[in-house]
């Protein structure tokens, strides 16, 4: 699975979990210097709170565009680590 935006290669992995239609991809699988991080935050009754990042790339933005939940409730535990 790959994540473009822009044109630009954002994350590629045979290893992702999808939920809710959303592909999570394994950290190391993302190119973080295309991420800004974001103040953003929703929550999520059964994931848990999603913290975001924005993309950035040759001044152009997707805010909001990535997010992961860095402690997600039990029932969503196979997305830890993951964007």
């Amino acid at each position: 699975m790959k994540a473009i935006w822009n044109g630009e290669l954002i994350a590629e992995s045979d290893d992702t979990v999808v939920v809710e239609g959303n592909h999570y991809f394994p950290e190391a699988a993302v190119k973080r210097e295309y991420l800004a991080f974001s103040n953003h935050r929703t929550s999520c009754q059964w994931k848990g709170q999603a913290r975001y990042h924005t993309l950035l790339d040759n001044g152009e933005l997707n805010p909001h565009a990535v997010w992961y939940y860095p402690e997600p409730s039990e029932a969503a535990a196979d997305i830890k680590g993951r964007l």
